[in-house]
Order: C-alpha cells, then sequence, then structure tokens
C-alpha cells in the first residue's frame, strides 16, 4: 500500500538520494524502491528523472548519503568520534558490504592526501571500496596490506584487494608475504622478525590512514564462510568471550583483546602500531556486525564509522 500523493510536486532531496542510491547503486527496479518506500512507482520514477535534471545524480550519486544526517549526529555524540557515515540499508538480499564499501571507497577518495599512504583490511567491504575508489595517477601515494595471506579464498582475497586499490590510486603497494596464520606461535615470530616483512609491519605506525574492516563470529560470519577459520576455532573464540576481529585482533564485547591459541599464531600488525595511525576509519555495515563494531570503538580503533542505518540504530541502542 502506498501512502504518497502523485500530486506532491514538492522536491524532497533527502528522499530522492535515497531512491537514487536504490536504483543506481543496488540496481533495484522502480517498482522494488516503491513498494519498499511506500511511494508509487510513477513517484518514483518522477524523482529519479528529477534527480538527474537538478544535477543530484551524474555518474555517481551526489551526495549519497544524506539521508542519515540524524544517526550520524548521535552516533558521533554518543561514541565520541569525529564523524559518522550512514548508509541505507539494503532492500532484500542486497550485500550491505557493496553499500559500505562504496561510501569507504568514496570517503578515501576525499581524505587521502597526496603523499599519504593507506592501509587496508581484507574483506567484501574493502573490495567494494577498492572498486569505488576515483581513479587518480601520480600522486605519489601508498598502499599497505594489513595483513597476510590466504592459501585459499575466494574473490574477497587480501592480495587481490590491495592491487585493485594500488591500481585506482596509482600507488606503490606492499604485502605481508607471510601466511595470515603461521603453523605454530614459534615460526610467527620468526616471520615477523624476517625481512620484508619486518619492514612492512615497520611502515603501519606510521600510515597516514588506515581503512579497516570488522570480522564478526556470528552464524553469519564471512570468516567461517570462506573457511579462514574453522568451525571448532570460532567456537572456542566464542567461548573465549570475542566478538570479533579487527586486523587479526579478536576483541571483547569490552573492547579488550581476548587470549586465543589461534591470536598467537597470526600475522598481523600489533595493536599499537594500529593506534598510532592518525586517522583510523572503520567500515562495516549489517547487524551481524554490531557487537564487533561497538567492540572496536571502545578499543579506540575507530575515528570515522562508515555503517548502514540498521546496524546505526541498534549500536544507538544498545
Amino acid at each position: 500500500m502506498t501512502i504518497d500523493s502523485d500530486h506532491d510536486d514538492a522536491f524532497d532531496a533527502a528522499l530522492a538520494a535515497r531512491i537514487s542510491w536504490h536504483y543506481f547503486k543496488e540496481g533495484q527496479t522502480q517498482e522494488a524502491i516503491a513498494g519498499h518506500l511506500g511511494l508509487t512507482r510513477k513517484r518514483v520514477n518522477r524523482m529519479l528523472a528529477e534527480a538527474r535534471e537538478r544535477g543530484l545524480v551524474q555518474i555517481t550519486i551526489q551526495p549519497p548519503l544524506g539521508a542519515r544526517s540524524e544517526l550520524e549526529a548521535r552516533l558521533v555524540r554518543q561514541f565520541g568520534l569525529r564523524q559518522a557515515i550512514v548508509v541505507p540499508a539494503p532492500i532484500g538480499d542486497t550485500d550491505v558490504r557493496v553499500m559500505v564499501g562504496a561510501a569507504a571507497g568514496a570517503y578515501v577518495s576525499d581524505h587521502l592526501a597526496p603523499g599519504a599512504a593507506l592501509g587496508i583490511g581484507w574483506g567484501g567491504t574493502i573490495n567494494s571500496a577498492a572498486q569505488n575508489i576515483r581513479r587518480r595517477s601520480g600522486q605519489g601515494n601508498r598502499v599497505v596490506l594489513l595483513c597476510g595471506g590466504l592459501a585459499e579464498s575466494t574473490s574477497i582475497n587480501p592480495y587481490d584487494n590491495a592491487s585493485m586499490m594500488a591500481r585506482a590510486l596509482d600507488a606503490r603497494c606492499y604485502y605481508i608475504t607471510a601466511p595470515m596464520f603461521a603453523p605454530t606461535a614459534e615460526l610467527r615470530e620468526a616471520m615477523t622478525a624476517s625481512e620484508p616483512i619486518k619492514s612492512v609491519l615497520a611502515m603501519v605506525p606510521k600510515l597516514e590512514l588506515a581503512l579497516l574492516s570488522a570480522v564478526d563470529l556470528t552464524e553469519q560470519s564471512k570468516a567461517l564462510e570462506y573457511g579462514v577459520i574453522s568451525r571448532n576455532d570460532w567456537r572456542s573464540l566464542r567461548a573465549a568471550g570475542s566478538v570479533g576481529d579487527i586486523c587479526g585482533h579478536y576483541l571483547g564485547i569490552d573492547g579488550n583483546p581476548v587470549e586465543h591459541p589461534l591470536i598467537a599464531r597470526m600475522v598481523h600488525p600489533a595493536m599499537k602500531s594500529l593506534l598510532a595511525i592518525p586517522l583510523r576509519v572503520l567500515a562495516a555495515g549489517g547487524l551481524a556486525k554490531v557487537a564487533i563494531i561497538r567492540a572496536a570503538i571502545k578499543a579506540k580503533l575507530c575515528h570515522v564509522l562508515i555503517t548502514d542505518e540498521s546496524a546505526a540504530a541498534a549500536l544507538l541502542d544498545s
């Protein structure tokens, strides 16, 4: 049932931005958007046309994120953030990582200065961010991957993500040339003490910006789905009190690191190195991520939060 009037000629810029996001970014049909927002299809069609005429929609949606300014302001106040960016919650089965990643790519494009070094995590959100970076050339940027690699992975491969980001930025790329998990804690120590891994890890506290992703430990965890961690490790991490990890640091709900044998085998930057980065951006969305987002904020790993409206509302209500 629709609630709008086809005769309402007032242009609602915030509503037009939301409709444009669903149509151009998500690829939803006008009929689906109309049903989701309680509008007529005719009005959706008219607002899309007017959005283009007014310049709201160009090659990308400008600005696609303004409709949730109240949520953004509340997140900043409640959690002491520098900034919060909230994108519309996706319709249906659309992957929230695509939407949050698009916003993250836009943020990096706007805030990575010439000559600056960017550190990135891994996963679908980072992959989407890399696809949405505005291309530049000759600005002397560097990209540093903040984790090791995977022996087997889907298209969401840490090394591929870093390469894609570096190509878009015309940047030199640095990898931690080791597996994400060493076979033993002793081998992990030997790896991180050797070149070139040692040199890449030493770059981390000197980065200007870090784009971090969050790995949850819910039943929907992509780390579990992709086989990054085993079902046994997943169970024991949860039993140890972990709600997920940020850049290989498994955190409890209070933001403190938990103790677990898997962590001693992680090849990743030290927490103090991450905390030395002057601008830390966390891009994560969906209700499954709420607990680890909250933990990351408490751990001071997040200056800027990029998330979706469903996760934002849940964070504020908790």
